[in-house]
């Protein structure tokens, strides 16, 4: 009776042991940015983003420039200056003190001009990396695909399981 039960259990955890592999989780890891660094297009949309973020600022400064003349102006003009002039020129100031916060809030605030041009432009790039990351976990029958440019736990990976390659050349990249 003992023997029955014990190659009876023997039996089950082969069948287990058999089903359990065969339902193993496969996993392989990418390179986001290595990815991205060898991607002309994504370059070329940072260049695009750069330019811009140097003409908006340029055009901040120049009105913050404008301010600070506006306040040296009234720095040494204010001895002279009647009570109403005086609170005009500290209007004039704080106005265009107050154009360059809105601009520059604008431009560069949370949900501002550079956020939507940057969700413009890398959007797109973003979305043919997750479509060829598909296509190869499918191709591959991989469960999982983790980044590893963003673990910092991850200390080793076996260069087998890094398909960060095959999706530069999935997208056409060299």
């Amino acid at each position: 009776m003992i023997m029955k039960k014990v190659i009876f259990c023997l039996v089950m955890l082969t069948v287990c042991g058999t089903v359990f592999a065969k339902e193993s989780t496969s996993v392989a890891y990418v390179d986001i940015a290595y990815i991205l660094k060898n991607l002309p297009q994504y370059e070329s949309a940072e260049e695009q983003l750069s330019l811009i973020t140097r003409r908006w600022q340029k055009e901040v400064d120049a009105i913050e420039q404008e301010a600070k003349v506006l306040e040296a102006n009234y720095q040494t003009e204010q001895i002279f200056l009647s009570d109403a002039m005086r609170q005009q020129r500290e209007q004039e100031i704080l106005d265009k003190e107050n154009q360059a916060l809105e601009l520059k809030h604008k431009y560069f605030g949370p949900q501002g001009e550079l956020d939507k041009k940057r969700e413009a432009l890398i959007k797109p790039i973003q979305d043919e990396i997750f479509a060829a990351i598909q296509d190869i976990a499918s191709e591959q029958k991989l469960n999982i695909v983790k980044d590893r440019s963003s673990d910092p736990s991850l200390i080793y990976i076996s260069a087998k399981m890094d398909i960060s390659d095959e999706v530069l050349h999935k997208l056409g990249a060299k």
